[in-house]
């Protein structure tokens, strides 16, 4: 076993141009080249693919890897054959000889790594090929999706539990980012791995910076005024519909930002000319449903926004975690309101899901918004939802930055709720807010002569609003939708009655005053294609001729600019200045593939000084 950790990490040298493994990777790996499956759970950006990837080196035979989404198994592909791996997918964007091709190199044993998709590996054709391969391992990739209690449920993924019956002496591993206890429970099931090793690494990402802040008024007009203070970064900004991200996008484009929409509804080829554009330009902004989630690949993503929140925790991890894949500073930015969680518990509710499973979800739904309205650190609170202990603050994130303060409006929540009762839950929150206000239009004798009508005068219209959001945050009012119509009923009744009784008090939050486009608790961060800060100017010049060669190879090659070299590893250059060969080959990020296919365009491009 040690010998084969040790070529394992020669391998990662000599391949990769990493000095050594990170966090769990060495005891992943290990149990893989042991010949025994295992499931991790590892953070985006912690180098999961490293778990499958090394073992399929350094034993016999084909390393499988299973993968929901063709645009990532193309980046995983491209930047393995940048590294001089040979690999290769099948996927329903390959011809036919194209895909003849692929079998016979795999036939002639040419090939280490394959990816595959679900449906595409259980296909019985494939599924029947594969059987005569001989493999080094089974990876499943973004494992979560088999499990109805995950985020991003994939009924396809449940088929995958055939492959210990089809493989029985391969390891097994299974891998994501995202998977709380009950969801482990359900990938160890479904995929047979129930007696397999457990690996759970800290789901900290100190490079990421967290905040989030209530809607006012229209979030189009907010996206633009944060991406407007983010220029020349990538980012990616999720919307909750396919109108909403066309809307936005055609926005942040007549204000000059390079920006296009993304959405399932679009045509396929449009689709893939969009995420190859995103992937290859430095400042480019996408605009997107979820459908974008797991394609994207791209390190260098400097922000994600939520112009609508996302489903879940599980969710949000996995869609902020796009950004600052690469290490460097980044930010994940949420806008929400009640009418969102609203909207979200419908949703759930019109999905026809078995109870158990909906009361799930629904729980999910107010944990996630129980998270944004809270007032303790966001990253520490993540990383207690996925069951880590002993969790410190970030010191980063805009509460721990600039904490909220909190008011005692238990006396204000009295009157809403009152009021919601005397109005026998028949308006919505405007008519709430002026019956509270006393400003009613055409008031009826009935209304008028209610206690309620006009005891509101201690707060403004605004200040009602984000009391009556408070209560349907935390379930005391809830929202019918009424055919686009919402109206406010009371909440759980005891809960209710505990507010009247003053044994549970409503607290509610003032956030700090923040700069016009500023995120809350945001930070100054390096922009995308600037130096890091602590660089001297003269290597910072150097960064930018390295930039400039790589973009030009990277158009040359029809690739992404990152499978060459990422900008930690230019920056590393930029900075050391090697000489030669030998001193080029010790930067992290310089494998030897890779050392002599640009060793010496990179020297070049040194000594134009």
């Amino acid at each position: 076993m040690t010998a084969d950790l040790d070529l394992a990490r020669d391998i990662l040298r000599r391949t990769f141009g990493h000095p050594d493994f990170r966090g769990l990777q060495a005891e992943v790996i290990g149990e893989i080249l042991a010949g025994r499956s295992a499931v991790a759970v590892l953070p985006t950006g912690g180098g999961k693919s490293m778990c499958y990837q090394i073992p399929a080196l350094v034993r016999p035979g084909v390393g499988l890897v299973v993968s929901p989404l063709i645009a990532l198994m193309s980046d995983q592909v491209e930047a393995l054959r940048q590294s001089g791996v040979p690999a290769a997918k099948l996927d329903s964007a390959l011809t036919l000889a194209e895909r003849d091709d692929v079998w016979r190199q795999l036939e002639r044993g040419e090939i280490k790594l394959l990816y595959l998709s679900p449906e595409g590996l259980m296909a019985p054709h494939t599924a029947d090929r594969v059987a005569r391969l001989d493999l080094a391992l089974i990876a499943v990739d973004e494992a979560h999706c088999v499990s109805q209690w995950g985020h991003d449920f994939r009924p396809e993924y449940r088929t995958l539990g055939r492959l210990a019956e089809m493989f029985p002496g391969v390891p097994r591993l299974a891998v994501t980012a995202t998977a709380d206890a009950r969801t482990r429970e359900d990938i160890r099931r479904e995929l047979r791995l129930e007696g397999a090793a457990e690996f759970v690494a800290s789901f900290a990402r100190p490079e990421l910076a967290l905040n989030a802040e209530p809607k006012h008024g229209a979030a189009a007009s907010r996206v633009l005024q944060l991406v407007k203070a983010r220029p020349r970064r990538a980012g990616v900004v999720y919307a909750g519909s396919r109108d909403s991200t066309e809307t936005l996008a055609a926005k942040l484009a007549a204000e000059g930002i390079p920006a296009k929409a993304y959405h399932a509804g679009l045509d396929k080829q449009v689709r893939h000319d969009r995420l190859t554009w995103f992937i290859n330009e430095d400042e480019a902004v996408m605009v997107a449903t979820i459908a974008f989630g797991m394609g994207i690949d791209k390190p260098d993503v400097r922000f994600v926004i939520h112009a609508d929140p996302p489903s879940s925790i599980e969710a949000y991890w996995q869609e902020v975690g796009r950004a600052g894949r690469d290490g460097d500073p980044a930010e994940g930015i949420v806008l929400y309101g009640a009418s969102d969680m609203a909207w979200a518990m419908r949703r759930i509710a019109q999905r026809g899901l078995p109870e158990a499973v909906a009361q799930v979800q629904m729980r999910k739904v107010r944990q996630l918004y129980g998270l944004l309205n809270g007032v303790s650190c966001r990253a520490a609170a993540v990383r207690r939802y996925f069951g880590e202990e002993g969790v410190e603050p970030c010191g980063q994130c805009d509460r721990c930055r600039n904490p909220p303060i909190g008011v005692d409006a238990t006396e204000g929540a009295q009157k809403a709720l009152s009021a919601v009762q005397r109005l026998g839950g028949r308006f919505g929150r405007g008519r709430l807010i002026d019956h509270l206000l006393g400003k009613t239009k055409e008031v009826s004798e009935f209304e008028a002569h209610l206690s309620t009508y006009g005891i509101g005068g201690e707060y403004s219209a605004a200040g009602w609003r984000d009391l009556v959001d408070q209560l349907l945050f935390e379930g005391l009012l809830v929202e019918d939708p009424n055919d686009g119509r919402p109206l406010i009923g009371l909440g759980d009744p005891a809960t209710v009655k505990a507010v009247y009784r003053k044994e549970r008090q409503v607290t509610l939050l003032k956030e700090p005053e923040t700069p016009d486009g500023a995120a809350r608790g945001g930070r100054t961060r390096r922009r995308r294609g600037e130096p890091p800060a602590d660089m001297l100017p003269h290597d910072a010049s150097t960064f930018d001729r390295l930039r400039s060669w790589r973009r030009e190879e990277a158009a040359r090659q029809h690739v992404p600019p990152y499978v060459i070299f990422a900008d930690r590893t230019l920056a590393e250059i930029a900075s050391r200045k090697p000489g030669s060969l030998d001193a080029l080959a010790q930067i992290s990020g310089v494998g030897a593939v890779k050392l002599d296919r640009y060793g010496a365009a990179v020297l070049e491009v040194l000594g134009e000084e």
